[in-house]
């Protein structure tokens, strides 16, 4: 009995677009009786309902005009609120059979969330978007496809697919059935010739590239499969190299040797290079997007791939969304090494050759428990250093953000939160007649 109360009152919460249109239908009765009455006052009736809405309107309109004005309004208001009603009714009832009023109410307002662009790869672009789809389904996963090692590596060589483990991830992030997704598609082989080493989740997207023909349209059937909230799209479908320039101008070929080489990196690029392009829903994403975020990830081997693809740097500079870089937490060996926020910032600035964020956000607080267990493998914590931010011309966003569990890495619940509320506060800035000092700020960067 109390559960069975407790279900009738789900149709009492905000957001089901039921009550609006129970209460328009409620006001065209309560006009349409109003003419009524006043069709048996004119036929001689001591019917006197609509003593009320005369006080109020009989200065506005001449009492000839009065009932028939009345008499269609109410009428048309009825039509419209039961149609509205109803049709709110049933898309409910629709979405409420596998999981109910709740999560069906949390459905339809992540239709209504805020239009982000995550972009990067690896397992630092999952974890934002693990925290982001429960607050938006509008999301568009940009991801990097440079990887050359590993199950991915092997997939491209023999298959000439393009590397699918950073999709795969993001996929699994973004799946509706995350806990059983996550089991099958992260399942990796162990034996068996030709097998091991291989994760479901790349012969999945592999076979499904071969099925499709296309990579992308690989994806999309996917994440049709899947049920994935929002979408994941490949930076680019062009098969090229990831290279980097060292500190002492030794090139490096292939982004698995990149962190290998264990020397400061200068540049990072690709060969050939201009076989980079753009998808054209990579385009319209960004230039539709309210807000974009880059990061958190490997900066020089997921990140800033991205960036080198023809046109993304210049349309993410261009954008009207509100734009922001998401630092690491802690180094990485042979990558970012003694590299604190402020050098991670000028990297990913100076490779873009672009303005490609506003905001920096910075981990603030610092991990504890398995410090030691990074530091035997050469990883510490990012150096905050929010003053050379500021002085560069961006806006550091401290905030704690990290998860200590088996590893030191972002919360996808934490960071989703600092991201909603820069998007909260930069809309509201946008809003007011009078702008704060930094929107008017410019830096070598435009």
């Amino acid at each position: 009995m109390r559960k069975r109360f407790a279900d009738s009152l789900h149709w009492l919460l905000p957001g089901l677009g039921i009550k609006r249109w129970l209460l328009l239908a409620v006001f065209g009765i309560v006009l349409l009786l109003d003419a009524i009455t006043r069709w048996f006052i004119a036929e001689g009736s001591g019917i006197h309902i609509n003593e009320i809405l005369d006080d109020i309107v009989d200065d506005y309109f001449p009492p000839a005009y009065l009932t028939w004005i009345l008499g269609l309004a109410g009428l048309a208001l009825l039509v419209l609120g039961l149609w509205m009603w109803l049709r709110s009714v049933v898309r409910i009832a629709r979405a409420r059979r596998p999981k109910g009023f709740r999560d069906a109410l949390a459905g339809m307002r992540r239709q209504q969330g805020y239009k982000i662009v995550a972009i990067g790869g690896g397992t630092g672009l999952s974890t934002l978007l693990r925290g982001l789809k429960r607050r938006t389904s509008n999301l568009t996963a940009i991801v990097t496809v440079s990887d050359d090692g590993g199950s991915s590596g092997r997939l491209q060589k023999e298959l000439g697919v393009l590397p699918p483990g950073d999709v795969r991830n993001c996929l699994v992030a973004l799946a509706d059935d995350e806990a059983l997704v996550t089991d099958l598609f992260r399942y990796r082989f162990t034996e068996g010739e030709g097998l091991s080493g291989h994760s479901f989740g790349n012969l999945f997207l592999a076979a499904m590239s071969g099925i499709t023909g296309n990579f992308d349209r690989a994806i999309k059937e996917s994440s049709r499969v899947l049920n994935v909230v929002g979408r994941v799209l490949p930076a680019t479908l062009g098969m090229v190299k990831l290279c980097a320039e060292l500190d002492d101008g030794t090139i490096v070929e292939g982004e698995s040797n990149i962190s290998a080489a264990r020397r400061p990196i200068k540049r990072v690029f690709f060969d050939p290079p201009g076989g980079a392009v753009p998808l054209d829903e990579v385009i319209d994403a960004i230039r539709d997007a309210d807000a974009i975020v880059l990061g958190p990830g490997s900066l020089f081997t997921s990140i800033v791939p991205n960036l080198l693809v023809s046109r993304i740097a210049q349309e993410i500079a261009d954008a009207h969304a509100v734009k922001m870089y998401v630092c690491n937490v802690m180094t990485q060996p042979g990558e970012t090494d003694g590299m604190s926020a402020a050098d991670h910032l000028e990297a990913l600035l100076a490779n873009a050759g672009k303005r490609v964020c506003d905001y920096v956000i910075v981990n603030a607080e610092a991990p504890s428990r398995l410090l030691a267990a990074y530091a035997e493998e050469g990883q510490v914590p990012v150096k905050p250093d929010m003053a050379k931010i500021a002085e560069l011309g961006f806006e550091p966003i401290d905030a704690a953000v990290i998860s200590e569990t088996e590893t030191v890495r972002h919360d996808p619940d934490k960071l989703a939160t600092v991201v909603f509320s820069i998007i909260d506060r930069t809309v509201a800035d946008r809003a007011t007649l009078m702008k704060p000092a930094s929107a008017y700020r410019r830096t070598a960067y435009g």
